[in-house]
């Protein structure tokens, strides 16, 4: 059976460390114009039911910086979108790809896909998780510290797909994490009782500045996330209070770096001072979805082969 990457709970820590530790040699490599088509000949199926900027052109110019070669899917452009079972999509992309990634809402799906598919599928997003943006979330902080010891992460705001990976790899990795989110609002209690059941140092509560206060990561997303549109003014009067600002990021150690996944919304989520700020490291974090994204590529397709 072909190794997934569906959610960081799938791996071990070691794994995952020498993921990342992976993509900081491929980011290297690529800085030092160093040729690294360590996946020459092989093709990617990206199936996207939801819209994407940078986990489409992350992939797609990861594959081709790799020696290989990606192809964008949407249901316009598939039978999935007129009915055909995942089961049988899956079974005939295998035919054809040496890996599959997906971009959608159910975990059900993606879930049904990897069942069936006979390589590697990767989770580009879906509505309860978000493992590769974490992992290049990871790698950023790497770049600014020696290791993950002793890490403190601040999560302010919606209990989303982004919160629940930050569980994942916090009770994965061992570092702590805070967060910070309006009533109604808090991460699955699933998943926070797994993660507490394992020993992780995770606590959740109503108040940004508890959160921020110490963390060396303080980090966000939008509050209305895709699929969401319609909620958006209940969520804006439920999120007041939970703008990252420099009144947040003053409790952070005064090392802490800010991250975001992207799109930002200025002045909800966080202020544009933030955002723009000399503790911003947003880009450099957007960046790492491409080096982070190939280690995962040629982790599990070169394990397959």
């Amino acid at each position: 059976m072909p190794k997934h990457f569906l959610k960081l709970t799938d791996f071990g820590r070691d794994e995952l460390l020498g993921i990342l530790e992976l993509a900081q040699d491929l980011k290297a490599r690529q800085a030092r114009g160093e040729p690294h088509r360590l996946l020459e000949g092989k093709t990617l199926a990206m199936l996207f039911e939801k819209s994407s900027t940078r986990t489409r052109v992350s992939f797609e110019v990861g594959m081709f910086q790799l020696g290989g070669h990606a192809l964008f899917l949407s249901p316009r452009d598939t039978q999935i979108g007129r009915g055909e079972p995942v089961r049988d999509t899956a079974r005939v992309l295998s035919r054809y790809v040496d890996a599959i990634m997906v971009r959608t809402y159910g975990q059900d799906v993606l879930e049904e896909l990897a069942r069936w598919s006979s390589v590697p599928v990767i989770n580009g997003l879906t509505d309860l998780v978000h493992p590769c943006q974490v992992m290049a979330d990871l790698l950023t902080v790497l770049e600014r510290r020696e290791s993950l010891e002793g890490l403190r992460v601040a999560w302010i705001g919606d209990g989303n797909n982004m919160a629940h990976s930050w569980i994942h790899a916090a009770r994965v990795l061992g570092f702590g994490l805070r967060l910070a989110c309006p009533e109604g609002y808090e991460p699955d209690g699933a998943i926070l009782a797994a993660a507490r059941d394992a020993g992780a140092d995770v606590e959740v509560g109503r108040d940004p500045e508890w959160a921020a206060r110490g963390a060396h990561v303080v980090t966000t997303d939008v509050w209305a996330s895709m699929g969401q549109e319609e909620e958006q003014e209940a969520r804006r009067r439920a999120f007041a209070g939970y703008t990252v600002d420099a009144r947040i990021m003053a409790a952070a150690d005064p090392s802490a770096v800010f991250l975001h996944c992207l799109p930002a919304h200025r002045g909800e989520e966080v202020t544009d001072e933030v955002l723009e700020g000399p503790r911003s490291a947003v880009w450099d974090e957007a960046e790492n979805r491409l080096h982070v994204q190939k280690a995962i590529l040629v982790h599990l397709v070169r394990e397959e082969n």
